[in-house]
């Protein structure tokens, strides 16, 4: 299967212009459809199970999580040297990668010295940020995604659209058609059938394959294991049946010991799915011990860097501690508007990418990314390690005025905007102006009397893309004001 359609979502042509996709996405009914119904409802079921499960310390909750993660982040070097120690001393080769090129030569290096041919995968982030599937396959090991929604976008040579729910821009009979394109079995729209048809498929590519792949969830520094929660159980297949086991995993992934791993289980599967937990949370220490009848014989992870050192030593290192739940794309109106994570050109997507992909990949490749956000602040409340992106958003936004990266009409608008609000007579004078205007351009005057605008000119023309632009009231609050109270001023 060609990745090259997949590749191009994910890795577009810099610097990205979001503006086509996301045009593109705002005005596709079906997909507005999908995206909202599964974010909407995810959001809705975390904030209900949250507040049940932990009432009032809910957000003491989350900035506990939130220290432990940046104190882990504070001190990074010292628990990465102790998981290598640990994990080595249950027989796991830890590498270490600067780069995505680096990570995907050593899995290929591992890979091809043992003779490796059929590579099953779960679901991972990480594999999607280094390319490592294509490469994979470049090389002629046969790579197939085990998570269902991963291999069903594989089949359509798609990319992923949201952190944990990867395939939210289709429905089933999408998923109908691909099983009959590519696997030959009778179309059905039938989800148990499909689950089906992709169990029968998987289980004997398990049986034959000899190298397995996955990311991880948490890295434990004072045991050297790592943790991977799954609902499908496929990444225990994954790491248990292949001889040859490969873990590819950020380094911001590390927790310091294994008592701080149940505050992260309880508030990692309420914010993703608000699942009191993940169905499967394996922990995995190192390859099979003699005594053991499963497991790999040979246990591998990469511990990748690929621009995570740079954010530590930058104001951006708060970053580093989210956990990828997806918690903020699904309480983010953005991200429902523009239809999923296509619109933002790159892996990570949502409120976090658009702060996560300037940070990692240079904000001048980026530039929309920061502004794609009204500043709701809803993704500061679901973040469950409690990230202000909100104040990373400003930011990031201060950044480019700084750089002088936004449009020159942009910059001008914004300088004739700050010259009129420094006194008061401009002020008035403008908003006079601006009534007058928008009087004499309506369209339409609806049963109150309030005039309309379908098509507004300059910079509000995007606003009545897709609705009507009210014209300001006849009269302002200040006139009214001093119309019904005299000299007395608000």
């Amino acid at each position: 299967m060609s990745a090259h359609h997949a590749h191009d979502i994910l890795f577009p042509a810099l610097p990205y212009d979001m503006k086509p996709r996301s045009t593109r996405a705002a005005g596709d009914i079906q997909l507005q459809q999908f995206v909202n119904s599964a974010t909407r409802s995810k959001d809705s079921g975390r904030r209900s199970t949250c507040r049940e499960t932990f009432g009032e310390r809910y957000d003491d909750l989350r900035r506990y999580a939130g220290s432990i993660k940046q104190q882990t982040l504070d001190h990074l070097d010292t628990h990465i040297n102790r998981y290598i120690d640990n994990a080595q001393k249950h027989g796991v080769h830890v590498h270490f990668a600067k780069d995505a090129a680096q990570a995907n030569a050593i899995c290929l290096e591992i890979a091809q010295s043992r003779h490796c041919h059929v590579c099953v995968k779960s679901k991972s982030m990480v594999t999607e940020e280094t390319g490592l599937v294509p490469a994979l396959q470049a090389a002629g090991i046969e790579t197939v995604e085990t998570d269902l929604g991963e291999f069903i976008l594989q089949l359509d040579d798609d990319a992923p659209s949201h952190i944990v729910t990867p395939m939210i821009h289709k429905d089933r009979t999408a998923v109908g058609r691909a099983f009959t394109r590519e696997l030959g079995t009778p179309y059905s729209q039938d989800p148990a059938e499909l689950t089906k048809i992709a169990r029968d498929h998987m289980r004997a590519l398990f049986q034959k394959a000899d190298l397995g792949i996955s990311g991880a969830n948490f890295l434990i520094a004072d045991d050297g294991s790592l943790v991977l929660c799954t609902n499908e159980g496929n990444a225990d297949l994954s790491v248990g049946l292949p001889r040859v086991h490969i873990a590819l995993v950020g380094i911001e992934k590390l927790i310091p010991a294994l008592s701080d791993l149940p505050i992260f289980l309880k508030l990692l599967a309420r914010s993703a799915t608000a699942q009191p937990i993940t169905v499967y949370t394996t922990i995995v220490k190192g390859p099979r011990q003699p005594t053991e009848c499963g497991g790999p014989d040979e246990v591998h992870v990469v511990l990748l860097d690929n621009g995570r050192t740079g954010l530590l030593a930058s104001d951006a290192r708060e970053l580093l501690r989210c956990i990828r739940c997806g918690a903020c794309l699904n309480a983010c109106p953005v991200y429902r508007k523009v239809g999923g994570g296509h619109a933002y050109g790159a892996v990570y997507s949502g409120p976090i990418g658009a702060v996560l992909t300037p940070a990692l990949l240079g904000l001048a490749n980026y530039a929309d990314l920061p502004r794609a956000s009204s500043l709701c602040g809803a993704c500061r409340e679901a973040c469950p390690v409690d990230i202000d992106i909100p104040g990373q958003l400003i930011r990031l936004r201060a950044k480019l005025v700084d750089q002088r990266s936004m449009p020159w009409s942009e910059r001008t608008m914004m300088k004739a905007w700050t010259w009129t609000l420094k006194t008061s007579a401009r002020y008035r004078l403008a908003s006079r102006l601006l009534r007058w205007a928008a009087t004499h351009m309506s369209d339409s005057v609806d049963a109150q009397g309030r005039a309309w605008l379908k098509r507004a000119p300059g910079p509000a023309a995007g606003w009545t893309v897709g609705r009507d632009l009210p014209a300001p009231m006849p009269q302002s609050f200040r006139e009214w004001w001093l119309r019904e109270h005299g000299s007395h001023r608000p």
